[in-house]
């Protein structure tokens, strides 16, 4: 009897430690956006307290508004307003000059090139 129990408690333990261990990837794209913000107005915030900003803004789904100054498409990357860097999956409409917004999630802040991060973007 006590060798059932045992292998019973066993069975759920790695059950549960496996759910744990293994949970499902965040989707950005379907997550509801913690903050709606311009490129400008984000960026400040990191330049005037970046230990504040972090506690606030990092590894949230977020949606950030600017217009588009570089296009990179070998690695799906564009740059708002020349401060705020964006891994997305590029449309093939995407124009320099553009205003668009985009959701993502801020992964840092690049101090040195006074710089935000975005990944797992997609353009609204």
């Amino acid at each position: 009897m006590k060798k059932i129990v045992f292998v019973l408690v066993l069975i759920v333990l790695v059950v549960l430690a496996y759910n744990y261990l293994y949970h499902d990837h965040r989707n950005i794209a379907t997550e509801q956006a913690a903050f709606s913000v311009s490129s400008s107005s984000i960026i400040t915030d990191f330049v005037s307290n970046e230990t504040k900003a972090n506690a606030k803004y990092l590894d949230k789904s977020i949606v950030v508004k600017g217009k588009i100054t570089s296009i990179d498409t070998s690695n799906n990357s564009i740059v708002l307003d020349e401060k705020v860097f964006v891994v997305c999956s590029l449309p093939t409409d995407v124009k320099l000059n553009e205003v668009v917004s985009i959701q993502g999630r801020l992964i840092g802040y690049d101090s040195l090139l006074e710089e935000i991060k975005i990944d797992q973007a997609q353009i609204k």
